[in-house]
Formats: C-alpha cells, structure tokens, sequence
C-alpha cells in the first residue's frame, strides 16, 4: 500500500510575471483618484523570484497634485494587493511618473477667448 502524499507536497503552483504585472496595475489604478481623461492606464512590469516579486508601476498624473502622496498610496495597495491575491512577498514597488496632465479650467477646455 503506497503511502499518502500530503496536499501542500503534490505540486507546486507558479503564476506568470505576467499576471502578477496585471494584478500590480489594477491595484494602482484602485490607488489613484482617477486617470487623466487623455493619458495612459497605470502600466506594471514585474520580476517574480520564487515568492518575491518586485513591481514597477508607470502612471500618468494629473497636475496640481500631491505627487508623493499619490505615488506612496500606489506603493502601499499594489503592494498589499499582489500579498493578498497572488501570495507573495513584495520589498519593492518603484512607481515611475511617466507624465503630468495639466488640470484644464473652463475657458481653456472651450478653446481661446477673444
């Protein structure tokens, strides 16, 4: 009679770079107020070793705004968010501002006054 394997020894589960990075870009479009009307859905690349992965997040902001606030809000849910959905550890998130959105006041959004 051959002897019981437990569950956790049977296999083993591997997520693909790939789905953690698309994980890591929704979390930081959750973190964000809103994206710009005309820029570009946050975009994540990712590096998974065994149970550690490390994030880089691309993102478009409006301006005025709190950049650090933003970016440390972004750090911490995508951070929390690949822990808790794909199970891994991750030391680094590094956020990249690709480019600021101007805010647009109503008579610039019409076109030049005269």
């Amino acid at each position: 009679m051959a002897a019981q394997v437990a569950p956790a020894e049977r296999g083993a589960t591997r997520i693909a770079d790939r789905v953690v990075a698309k994980i890591a870009a929704y979390a930081a479009r959750e973190a964000l107020d809103a994206v710009p009307d005309d820029g570009a859905p946050p975009h994540a690349t990712v590096t998974v070793h065994h149970d550690t992965a490390r994030v880089r997040i691309s993102l478009e902001l409006d301006y005025p705004a709190d950049i650090g606030t933003q970016c440390g809000a972004v750090r911490r849910q995508v951070a929390e968010r690949v822990r808790t959905l794909a199970g891994m550890e991750v030391p680094e998130v590094a956020v990249q501002v690709e480019r600021l959105h101007p805010a647009r006041s109503g008579a610039t959004a019409r076109g030049r006054i005269r």
